[in-house]
């Protein structure tokens, strides 16, 4: 529809397979599976459900007519009784046992955790093959040296691959991360109103045993291990606050990414991926703008600000439930999800497919390795019989000098020129300019890039290797 209002994140950016877990057809359905799974739990413990009725439901679990439910819902002003009354349309036989003993929470909350647990799945898959291509990265380029940044000022040399090893720690944590949260999320159960069972407790005449035995046959149906053993009427919004910190921390992790990418584009040492008939800005037709990697930053942005909401609204719950926190995650959870899919798989094509300029990252080295190289340079004169003192004051001067040229006059580094030039050293300008070589300084990155992928990342993906997919394609 082009008269109103939708969300970028599904018209643009995020993938189908995304969307598909928060679509309107997933969410009900699985509304439909947790009827079924209680109404099958509830008759295997005794109460008066016929097999009939349980097929019937089964039946019907996803052709759900929308347009009833609509209507319905502007008549109740209720979502789950909306939906319970358009199942028992469906499915007469089984309407007086439909939601039987249960509040919305049993399958508003149940799906929530359903549909956070398949998209931590697809995040999971996303991640690990960033990490592979990042390692891949990091391997074709642990030997290439390029001009490392303290204060985004030029610092010793490192390796193209050892940057890559930076990026990569950070993805290796957040998977862990999301690994953890994705091992410890529970289904809230069915706990009723305000969380004591009480209405099953009635339903099964008192016995206790059977209201917990309820509760794990259900979560075995819906493929859980455990249910959280205390609620109120919803699960602890922390959940929430949990699983979405996991997603800021993929986000912290692709925005500093995004931001050296960018700094690369800057110094032409790196191109995003660049098709053909691309336009980098209306005005300038010159220019390739590193937008994939403004666009991991502005989503990316947005998923650390969302954290928020899920902070505010554990926070601001009342007692056993409070309402307020309803609309809020409607919005905040799903788009948490559909931005971060996008980052990763952004994230995926720039590292993949762009471009490194070995000439330029050298070129840059060249310009400023006089200055590195000086210290090599105080060394080796010294053992020659020169006075370290005095040649250290000389190497000042000249350091000066040189680096005037380059700021004030838009000169060259002439830096060894002059020491050439100086007599005090004894070095010709040959000799000096056998000290520069780039692969010298560089210190131990490339053993550290080799070892760090053998030890911390190839077992990750060997780990995940059933998890390897082909690369979503960038809708823009």
């Amino acid at each position: 529809m082009t008269d109103i209002y939708q969300t970028p994140l599904c018209g643009r950016y995020a993938s189908r397979k995304m969307q598909q877990i928060f679509s309107a057809d997933f969410k009900f359905s699985t509304w439909r599976k947790l009827w079924v799974a209680l109404a099958e739990s509830e008759k295997e413990l005794g109460l008066p459900i016929s097999d009939e009725q349980i097929e019937e439901m089964r039946a019907h679990i996803t052709d759900i007519d929308y347009e009833y439910a609509a209507a319905e819902e502007a008549k109740v002003r209720h979502d789950v009784m909306a939906h319970v009354h358009t199942f028992a349309k469906a499915c007469p036989k089984a309407a007086p046992i439909i939601h039987l003993g249960a509040t919305s929470c049993y399958v508003g909350d149940n799906t929530d955790i359903i549909q956070m647990r398949e998209a931590l799945k697809l995040i999971k898959l996303r991640l690990v093959n960033v990490i592979r291509a990042a390692a891949d990265f990091a391997a074709k380029w642990k030997d290439t040296p390029c001009l490392a940044f303290t204060h985004f000022q030029a610092a010793q040399p490192t390796t193209m691959g050892k940057r890559a090893t930076l990026w990569l720690q950070d993805l290796l944590q957040d998977l862990q991360l999301l690994d953890f949260e994705l091992g410890h999320l529970a289904l809230l159960g069915c706990k009723g109103t305000t969380g004591t069972g009480a209405s099953f407790l009635e339903l099964f005449e008192g016995d206790e045993k059977k209201v917990l035995e309820l509760e794990q046959k259900i979560a075995h149906k819906m493929g859980f291990e455990n249910v959280y053993p205390v609620s109120g009427q919803t699960y602890s919004r922390k959940v929430d606050y949990r699983v979405l910190s996991c997603l800021s921390a993929i986000a912290q992790s692709a925005h500093k990414f995004s931001n050296d990418i960018r700094l690369l584009s800057h110094l032409k040492e790196f191109d995003e991926p660049f098709e053909k008939g691309q336009i980098g800005s209306s005005a300038m037709a010159y220019k390739r703008n590193p937008m994939r990697s403004e666009r991991i930053a502005s989503l990316s942005r947005y998923v650390i600000c969302d954290l928020q909401n899920a902070a505010f609204t554990a926070a601001g719950q009342w007692f056993e439930r409070t309402l307020d926190d309803s609309a809020n995650r409607r919005i905040a959870l799903p788009e948490a999800f559909l931005a971060v899919d996008a980052v990763l798989t952004l994230y995926r094509n720039i590292i993949k497919n762009g471009t490194v300029y070995e000439k330029i990252c050298r070129r840059h080295l060249m310009e400023e390795i006089p200055f590195m190289a000086t210290e090599n340079i105080l060394m080796d004169c010294t053992k020659r019989g020169g006075d370290r003192q005095e040649l250290h004051e000389h190497i000042r001067v000249h350091s000066v000098a040189a680096a005037q040229e380059v700021k004030a006059n838009g000169g060259k580094n002439d830096l060894v020129e002059r020491i050439a030039a100086d007599p005090a050293f004894g070095l010709t300008q040959e000799e000096i300019e056998a000290i520069l070589v780039p692969e010298n300084f560089v210190g131990m990155a490339p053993g550290q890039t080799a070892r760090f992928l053998a030890k911390f990342v190839e077992p990750v993906l060997k780990e995940n290797a059933a998890l390897f997919a082909e690369e979503e394609a960038i809708t823009v």
